[in-house]
């Protein structure tokens, strides 16, 4: 192996000479000191991998070499050892970053372990993530090719985000390329069966079949309002995904134990317009249209196409008998979920809060648009990692550590998710054709038939009509519609952005969380 280098500070150094011998055993290199003073010139002269700092020493101490070991390298794994088990000692190491903590005293297999723990950390995960991960791809493989049903076709997703996320970081080009395959063939094929099966949910009269986004408050929210009488939040992040859900779990857990974690399917299109208005109105878009005409806006007409899901949620919530005091609040800015965050306590004293929280949504759009989120969010990783940094600065986050401190209910959900596209399909629309890429709906639309799910007749999927001979067309997997003028041109732009709208594992299948305060 190359060569790495250890440096050992210790004023008893010499009592540990059977360790360091230990140690060049194994193919290290240990250069030693018993002086703190010492450290900061040989760090700046050598290129250590490793420091073990002893942290009660004479003159500088153990902290204090510490101090200067990460003003000259802030990344150097350091390993504190000491003979004092005091836990206020233990605590300023820790708060000092450190990467690990041993009592004296220690043997040589203590001190291997520890190098192998941080050394070798990302090589021996990589190593263990690729062999599971091996050991599940025929067992996953079965499973997608095998006739699933929506609950199952849930687990499998849950398997491959799992997958996703333990292969994401790691280096091995040969196993990442397995995976993203076989997540291309688990979305093809669930294509298939929505395609096959998505008509049925809507009309059959039958309790197989998925929640949906107009059947979600009825089915998991009203259960939890007519169980409790804490006060609950109802939060939803638009276009959450449930791998991004994954990402922020870690953050949401410091302050929320999760007491349950199921999904939902978003009808189609899968998109703000149709998915919300679908969810707090308890009902599809055509019967909204014709039950509350004033509430819906088309695709054509002027305005912002969600602006009545208050009042949609006021009347869902009277037809079911919820004589309740209720909040509604949209958060499009940092300001507002600013001045949000300074009030949640306030709203405790309501029975029902609805947060709907748009920034992922805008992030989504923006990578499309802005070179600069185009960088910042070239992959899936990259997309998860965005997410999870903007979620840890956001008012988001100060408005869930607020409502753990509160006896509440909080509840996370989201309305649809987003796919990364790849493959161009052409398509001939008027000039009344809508501008998603995910999926069009038109009078004389001009598409393959076989490279799209079409619905002739938008009152099958109870979606409603712009014209008598208006059509709905969705992109499958990670297809995405380019209009044949400058065919190239767009196809090349609009590849590998994030776009929602049509079929796909990560656009349908959607997390619903419920958190109780730590």
């Amino acid at each position: 192996m190359s060569e790495v280098k250890i440096l050992w500070v210790d004023d008893e150094i010499e009592l540990l000479k059977p360790h360091i011998m230990f140690l060049e055993e194994k193919g290290f290199t240990v250069d030693t000191t018993n002086s703190g003073s010492e450290v900061p010139d040989m760090l700046r002269n050598e290129d250590y991998a490793i420091l073990f700092l002893d942290e009660q020493m004479p003159g500088m101490s153990g902290l204090e070499t510490l101090q200067q070991v990460k003003d000259i390298r802030p990344n150097l794994p350091v390993v504190m050892i000491t003979k004092s088990e005091e836990e206020a000692i233990m605590e300023d190491a820790i708060g000092s970053n450190i990467s690990d903590y041993l009592i004296k005293p220690v043997n040589p297999n203590q001190i291997l372990l520890s190098v192998k723990k941080n050394l070798d950390k990302k090589k021996l995960r990589s190593e263990k993530a690729t062999m599971g991960y091996q050991q599940q791809f025929s067992k996953i493989g079965s499973e997608i090719s095998g006739a699933l049903d929506f609950e199952q076709w849930k687990e499998v997703y849950k398997k491959l985000v799992y997958w996703e996320l333990e292969l994401g970081s790691l280096d091995d080009g040969g196993i990442s390329e397995v995976f993203k395959n076989q997540k291309e063939e688990a979305s093809q094929v669930f294509s298939r069966y929505v395609e096959q099966n998505y008509i049925n949910w809507l009309s059959a009269d039958t309790e197989e079949k998925p929640v949906l986004s107009h059947t979600l408050l009825k089915k998991k929210l009203f259960p939890v309002l007519k169980d409790t009488s804490k006060p609950v939040f109802f939060i939803l992040i638009d276009n959450l995904r449930y791998d991004q859900w994954k990402t922020l779990q870690a953050v949401v857990e410091e302050y929320f134990n999760i007491e349950s974690e199921s999904m939902f399917y978003s009808i189609l299109p899968s998109v703000t317009q149709y998915s919300r208005n679908a969810i707090f109105s308890g009902m599809m878009p055509s019967e909204i249209q014709k039950k509350y005409p004033q509430y819906w806006v088309g695709e054509n007409e002027e305005g912002t196409k969600n602006q009545y899901e208050k009042e949609l949620l006021g009347e869902l919530l009277k037809r079911y008998g919820f004589d309740i005091r209720y909040s509604y609040n949209k958060v499009l800015s940092y300001n507002v979920g600013r001045r949000l965050a300074d009030r949640i306590s306030n709203l405790a004293n309501n029975d029902l809060n609805v947060i709907v929280y748009n920034f992922i949504d805008m992030l989504s759009h923006a990578r499309t648009e802005m070179e600069v989120i185009k960088e910042l969010a070239e992959d899936e990783a990259a997309y998860r990692s965005l997410t999870l940094s903007w979620f840890e600065h956001s008012p988001l986050k100060d408005i869930l550590a607020a409502l753990a401190d509160e006896d509440v209910k909080v509840i996370l959900t989201t309305d649809h998710g987003s796919v990364k596209v790849q493959h161009p399909v052409k398509i001939v629309g008027d000039k009344a054709t809508n501008t998603n890429l995910r999926y069009k709906i038109g009078k004389s639309l001009n598409y393959n038939k076989k490279e799209v799910f079409e619905v002739r007749n938008p009152e099958d999927i109870f979606l409603p009509k712009h014209t008598l001979s208006s059509s709905f067309a969705f992109c499958r997997k990670n297809d995405f519609f380019a209009y044949p003028n400058n065919f190239n041109y767009y196809a090349k732009y609009y590849k590998n952005t994030f776009q929602h709208g049509g079929i796909s594992l990560e656009e349908m299948l959607l997390p619903y969380i419920e958190l109780k305060g730590k």
